[in-house]
Formats: C-alpha cells, structure tokens, sequence
C-alpha cells in the first residue's frame, strides 16, 4: 500500500492527527548516524504532505544538539517550512513544532560514538526564537519543558514559544535516555502563572478545553 492509501485507511477508521515525531534532523548524512533504519527525510516529508492533503493534522519536531551542525539545523526549519506551504489553505498541516534536545544518557550515539549534548539553555532558547522566525506559517511553537525543565521552558514562553507542552500518562522514550523532569496537572499550571501566562488547557486541534472535574492530581510524566 502507499503511502495516501494508508493514510486514508487510517483516517477512515478514526484518526484526524498524526504527531511528527521521527523528524530527528531531516538530513541524510545525520539520519544514517543517529536512527539508521529508520525513514529518509524526504519519505517523513512525503509522509506529512500526503497527510495534510487528507486534512489530516500532523506536529513536526526537532532533535537537535548531536551530529548536526548549525547550517543542517536551518534546513531541517527550511524543509518543514516548505511543506507546510504547500499544504491545502482550509487544512492545519503542521499545527505545532516542537524542538527538544539529544538526551544522552545510555543512548549508542553516547556509548559507541562518544556524542553528548552539549546543549546550553541559552543555545535551545535561541533555537525557539529562531523557530518563530524561521516558520512563520505554523502558529505553535512548543517548549520541551520535559528535556530543559522548568525554569528554560518558562523562559522560552518570552522568547517565541506559546506552547508549554503538557502532562503525560506514560513517555518511555525520552526519560529511558535521561530525561529527569516531572510535572503534575497543577504544578504545570503553576509554571505558566509563574513566567506571567494564564495556563489554557487544550485538545490535539489546539482548540480550548475546560479543565475536567474528575482529573487525577497524581498524573505525572514517566
């Protein structure tokens, strides 16, 4: 099946968003050093346009502070740029981007390559202006608040960012590699408050929700 074929099957049996994990750095010579085996950037790319011509929703992401060099991390923005303007005008295409920094903790990259993120707060702060700058046709730009914590996240909703991301029941991948910060559905609240936002709760579409009675105080990002 291609593709378009999958993606409609997928949209048919219930699925209207698609997250843009996997993005990694859309370059070839960066993808084979750090996730061989998985697609090349341009399949990611063709991936999302077919989605965005299904008026599916997609995200696209960033992991950056690795193998890549500063000009690779300017295309990688070019190409997510490119194909979010080529996507239908009544569709969302990429509703939100989402930059995060290489956790290194027993990762291969770390163990057999010797790679470590050397990432500064003020190098991923830079990184969300940038974002904003560099994509001015998607409307989101998220801080991974889960990769920098709280103080840089909360820096980065004055510096281009208007998304502070969210709470999770269950993330394995990140946290398996060194991610150690946690928030709960109010301490979140309280961050936002605290860098001067009024924290909005909201769904997948990025459409307000109001916050549920019966929410869990305990839920915690794992």
């Amino acid at each position: 099946m291609s593709h378009h074929d999958v993606l409609v099957a997928l949209k048919a049996a219930g699925m209207d968003s698609l997250p843009g994990a996997g993005a990694e750095i859309l370059i070839d010579r960066v993808r084979r050093l750090i996730s061989k085996g998985k697609c090349g950037s341009e399949e990611w790319l063709e991936i999302m346009r077919q989605a965005h011509q299904l008026h599916i929703t997609t995200s696209a992401t960033m992991m950056f502070g690795h193998v890549e060099t500063i000009e690779e991390r300017f295309i990688h923005l070019v190409k997510i740029r490119e194909v979010q303007a080529e996507k239908p005008k009544d569709a969302h295409g990429f509703l939100a981007f989402i930059p995060w920094t290489f956790q290194d903790v027993d990762t291969l990259l770390t163990r057999i390559r010797g790679v470590h993120n050397l990432t500064t707060a003020d190098e991923y702060i830079r990184m969300i202006a940038l974002s904003r700058i560099m994509l001015p046709n998607i409307k989101n730009i998220q801080a991974s608040w889960l990769t920098v914590g709280k103080a840089t996240a909360q820096v980065c909703l004055h510096g281009g960012a208007n998304d502070f991301g969210s709470i999770m029941i269950e993330e394995n991948v990140v946290s398996a590699a060194g991610a150690p910060h946690r928030f709960t559905y109010k301490t979140i609240q309280e961050a936002i408050r605290e860098a001067g936002f009024e924290p909005q709760l909201r769904n997948q579409q990025y459409e307000w929700r109001s916050i549920p009675e019966t929410i869990e105080e305990q839920l915690i990002t794992y």
